[in-house]
């Protein structure tokens, strides 16, 4: 079905705008409700559920390593069930693509295209991103390589050109209330971080598959590094105010001003945006079009990359009428929607691969 290899390495490339690009601007004013100035703290529990699920994808997948969660199901829980999980996460994985191509329409028409239909900011971006999933996962990859490292110097940028405006008293007392505050900020994260469950879809692509875990937490780690940062920034210039906001890093970036001179830098957010999130929907398309595939039995998912791209369309608009019924959406139901089906389902899994596995090596013992 993919004829295409990648490397464990840009396996990581490629997870890390999948996480962080929508989460840098949405989760610092979600998190901070709970966490306020522990806000920064946050993500170190969050990133844990990360590491925890790139162990479950890469045990799975040594298990069964040509195989993605649709067609291990399979083999794990029978034919007839398999093929209802293989279904769910079908579903699972179109609704929450369609979350996140509403999450770039809100931000583009709301911030900087006010006049502009919703439809054609979100039909040229899935547009774009047809044409790299019709490629295949190397040219993702090598997408990806190109834009991230630029993405991360931009986002350095931002973080030094503040550094003049920000408060480190803002941060302090450091878990003044405990552990609480801080854990239950990182709740809404947490289901981020468990969309590293998407290297499950990766793995079997991968040249060098035995570096994987490596670089799989390698990519949580350097996940964790930014979403601090951003959260870093923001609490030591806003402080309380920061949840006050629906983006703080976008306003953060527009009190950025150098001599009179060097101002007005939204253009920067809004290039990390749209090519950190250009990355993200090619990636969750891509795992739409071959888990479509997988449960289809197709032998090429090529065919149904566009129709599936109006499928697209249609979830991101049936997702939220708006951004506050979205925000809602995220801040509550979503962290245990993504969580179910991306860290518990598939432990679930694993425990019974591995029941399975060593009755089948007891039986051949007593052979």
């Amino acid at each position: 079905m993919e004829k295409g290899k990648i490397s464990a390495l840009q396996m990581a490339i490629i997870m890390n705008p999948t996480i962080v690009a929508t989460a840098v601007l949405l989760v610092p004013a979600i998190s901070v409700k709970h966490a306020k100035q522990d806000l920064w703290i946050s993500p170190v529990w969050a990133a844990m559920v990360g590491c925890i699920v790139v162990l479950i994808a890469y045990k799975l997948n040594k298990l069964y390593p040509n195989e993605s969660i649709v067609e291990y199901s399979n083999h794990i829980i029978g034919q007839f069930f398999g093929k209802i999980a293989g279904f769910i996460y079908v579903i699972f994985y179109f609704h929450i693509n369609g979350i996140i191509i509403r999450e770039y329409g809100e931000f583009v028409v709301g911030t900087f295209l006010p006049h502009t239909p919703m439809y054609v900011v979100l039909g040229s971006m899935v547009l774009v991103c047809a044409s790299a999933v019709y490629g295949g996962v190397e040219v993702i990859s090598r997408a990806s390589q190109i834009m991230v490292p630029v993405v991360f110097l931009l986002f350095l940028l931002i973080a030094v050109m503040l550094l003049k405006d920000l408060e480190i008293k803002n941060i302090f007392p450091v878990m003044e209330d405990g552990i609480k505050p801080s854990f239950m900020g990182s709740i809404v994260p947490q289901g981020w971080f468990s969309e590293f469950f998407l290297i499950a879809f990766l793995l079997p692509f991968l040249k060098d598959r035995q570096k994987g875990l490596k670089w799989g937490m390698i990519s949580v780690a350097s996940a964790l590094i930014l979403l601090v940062l951003a959260n870093v920034v923001v609490y030591m210039l806003f402080g309380e105010l920061t949840g006050v906001f629906t983006y703080p890093l976008m306003v953060a970036v527009r009190y950025i001003s150098i001599a009179d001179f060097l101002e007005h830098l939204e253009a920067i957010v809004m290039a990390i945006w749209v090519t950190g999130t250009f990355i993200k929907i090619a990636v969750f398309y891509y795992v739409n079009v071959i888990s479509t595939a997988q449960w289809l039995n197709l032998s090429d998912y090529r065919p149904i990359v566009l129709p599936i791209g109006i499928i697209l369309l249609s979830f991101s608009f049936w997702s939220a009428h708006n951004l506050q019924e979205m925000s809602h959406f995220l801040s509550t139901i979503a962290p245990f929607y993504f969580l179910t089906l991306q860290l518990v389902f598939p432990l679930f899994l694993l425990c019974i691969a591995c029941i399975q596995e060593r009755i089948q090596q007891k039986r051949g013992k007593t052979k």
